[in-house]
């Protein structure tokens, strides 16, 4: 596993959709996911007006500060200062990382979405701490990103940049082993957690198979 101060393994990403749009049941999803070993979570509700997400940001911090566990947000860096979350995650079209330095500063951790191994290089000569890289696999969430990239592109990127590298994407736990051995430094789900029956016996199934 490549050093970094990205020290999870699993990235749990939200989507209150899956909770038809509840977000305490959202909250309660991630709980169960947190209770289950999740030690990272990017609250990514993009939809949401500014005032309803920083108040769901609020609510998310306190939450995973009560399980040890980081919190990113999804492009807003001012969101991500307000409620002293651990980092941002900026997505293929938002703010550089640059940009996002300034306004978070050297403590915080700074994130990218990437699809191509040009992406990722680019990712980490401007400063990102680690990315996101896919999909992968074929999954409904990811389809507006277009094809999936396969595992022999995500070994071609780890091999060739030296920040973590997190693949998202149809991440089953069948897939992990072969994503991990291509290199990736750890996985990030969200329909992968947050759709199971059971999401605290799911997380811990996932947290099991993670080398």
């Amino acid at each position: 596993m490549k050093r970094s101060r990205a020290d999870f393994r699993i990235y749990l990403i939200t989507d209150r959709k899956i909770f038809e749009g509840d977000t305490d049941a959202l909250l309660r999803g991630v709980e169960g996911a947190l209770e289950g070993g999740v030690k990272a979570v990017q609250l990514r509700e993009k939809d949401l007006e500014t005032r309803t997400l920083l108040a769901l940001a609020y609510r998310m911090r306190e939450l995973t500060a009560r399980y040890g566990a980081r919190l990113f947000i999804n492009d807003r860096a001012d969101i991500a200062v307000a409620v002293s979350a651990d980092g941002v995650h900026l997505g293929h079209t938002g703010i550089p990382v640059e940009a996002a330095r300034k306004v978070c500063g050297e403590k915080m951790l700074i994130g990218r979405s990437t699809h191509s191994l040009e992406e990722a290089r680019q990712a980490q000569e401007a400063g990102a701490d680690f990315i996101t890289f896919g999909p992968v696999f074929e999954t409904p969430s990811k389809r507006p990103y277009g094809e999936p990239v396969g595992v022999k592109l995500l070994r071609d990127t780890t091999e060739r940049i030296s920040i973590p590298v997190f693949a998202i994407g149809g991440i089953s736990r069948e897939k992990v082993q072969e994503v991990t051995e291509a290199g990736a430094s750890g996985i990030a789900l969200i329909s992968g957690i947050l759709a199971a029956g059971d999401i605290k016996s799911g997380t811990e199934n996932f947290v099991r198979t993670i080398p």
